[in-house]
């Protein structure tokens, strides 16, 4: 065996993660190629927190193995973990790992024996229940194969492909959001050890990538072995802002993000890292997912409209004019026309520098599934029309506030030079100098907002 593709669907941590995948590989000695260059090992790996996301999952699969038949096909990602009715139809000869632990050990295999029969899944048997082991002064070990060591994946030192890099700090949810898989794909909570974390950002950096962005499934439950913060000890409430307090001072690092917080991560001590240290960006992302009260009861979400829009205040009296960038699922299960005023005027209250808006679609295997009443498709469509629309006034009436004012990109396309500001908005380059990727330059912001002009 000495070729192989990735294919990657879904969020940061599975972009993370295909990274990781890379590299163990190349380490092996086999190649990257193209999935339409007949690689002999070819990985999916997937997403499934939407429906829809499954069925794309589920499209790739299939696509791969049409174009591929002789390929040794592996599945990764949260797929594998989803309701059993979501993998009928794929072919027998997948081989599909439902725990990320047991990557190492299926792609050593299968490097070494070449392409080897069917595996349903690597997942330990589950014929006997955890035996809870106490490690010496750490965390408790949920289950007592995880005492033995086992091959893991090592240190990241490069994002190919990417001028931004992501580095996972945290995966797991074990939390309690009607609408959420990923709880049953991924319930496993652990985080990666500072020191780790210190390392992989340094390496990252001596890679050329000038901006890291902090990612997991809920990286405000970083150091703790639960996302429910009730069951947080208090005194280990701050694991997260002891690691914003390390990571910029790594030298030479120019940008670092978070890339989604909740409203109970802002704390005193993480807005204080913020002000603190110039490299981490006046950019939070806090999801929201409605401005209704009684529909957030209904997601089962940790925190109240009173709480975000406090979290809110905090920052804004903290930074100076920071992004504050969120999603909203419009459609929710029992959303009416007044739930979803709510959000918007909840919206525009804050003024977010973006909103990603997400229809709803049931998730088998999540409570809101079976959820009554059922928001008629055409008004879910016209629902999301309109909050698009304020989306796109609120993201203008930020960016405008910067007009005349020196802002920096880290250029991330060419023809013409683009990137991010450090507010997170996208912004042209005009420049008589020459440009390259990863390139951090600064300019004024002209007066359509969307471009700066560098004076040489």
């Amino acid at each position: 065996m000495k070729t192989f593709a990735i294919e990657t669907l879904g969020c940061k941590v599975n972009q993370y993660e295909t990274q990781q995948i890379r590299q163990l590989l190349e380490e092996q000695g086999l190649e990257f190629v193209a999935s339409n260059a007949r690689p002999e090992l070819l990985i999916i790996n997937t997403c499934c927190v939407t429906h829809t996301a499954s069925a794309k999952s589920r499209q790739a699969i299939r696509r791969g193995q049409k174009l591929n038949p002789t390929a040794v096909l592996l599945v990764s990602g949260c797929l594998p973990s989803a309701p059993e009715s979501e993998l009928t139809g794929l072919a027998k000869d997948l081989h599909l790992v439902s725990h990320q632990d047991n990557i190492v050990d299926e792609l050593t295999r299968l490097i070494a024996q070449g392409k080897a029969g069917y595996s349903r899944s690597l997942d330990p048997p589950l014929s006997k229940k955890p035996t809870s082991i106490k490690a010496t002064n750490g965390p408790e070990i949920k289950d007592k194969n995880e005492s033995q060591a086992r091959p893991t994946f090592g240190p990241l030192s490069c994002f190919k492909g990417q001028t931004r890099a992501f580095l996972k700090i945290q995966d797991g949810c074990d939390g309690n959001c009607s609408y959420c898989i990923i709880p049953r794909a991924r319930p496993k909570i652990h985080s990666k050890p500072l020191e780790l974390v210190l390392k992989e950002a340094n390496a990252l950096f001596q890679a050329g990538h000038k901006e890291i962005v902090l990612t997991g499934i809920f990286i405000g439950a970083y150091g703790q072995n639960t996302v429910r913060r009730k069951n947080w000890s208090q005194l280990h409430q701050n694991r997260l802002t002891q690691l914003l307090q390390k990571i910029p001072s790594v030298p030479g690092l120019a940008r670092i993000r978070l890339s989604s917080l909740e409203p109970g991560d802002v704390t005193d001590e993480l807005l204080e890292a913020y002000t603190k240290w110039p490299n981490l960006m006046p950019h939070l992302h806090l999801p929201l997912q409605s401005g209704s009260e009684r529909i957030l009861a209904l997601m089962r979400r940790q925190y109240t409209i009173n709480q975000f829009t406090k979290a809110v205040e905090k920052i804004k009296h903290s930074l100076d004019r920071p992004a504050i960038t969120t999603d909203i699922i419009v459609g929710f299960p029992g959303e009416s026309d007044a739930d979803f005023a709510q959000s918007l005027a909840t919206a525009k209250d804050i003024g977010f520098a973006k909103i990603h808006v997400f229809r709803f679609s049931p998730r088998a295997g999540t409570i809101a599934a079976k959820m009554q009443p059922v928001v008629p498709s055409k008004i879910i469509k016209e629902r999301s029309i309109i909050l698009r629309y304020l989306d796109k006034q609120l993201q203008d009436r930020f960016r405008r506030q910067f007009i005349g004012e020196k802002i920096s990109v880290l250029i991330e396309r060419l023809n013409p030079p683009s990137g991010r500001s450090e507010r997170y908005f996208k912004v042209e380059v005009d420049s008589a100098q020459p440009i390259k990727k990863g390139d951090i330059v600064c300019g004024k912001l002209t007066e359509n907002a969307h471009q700066i002009r560098c004076v040489t």
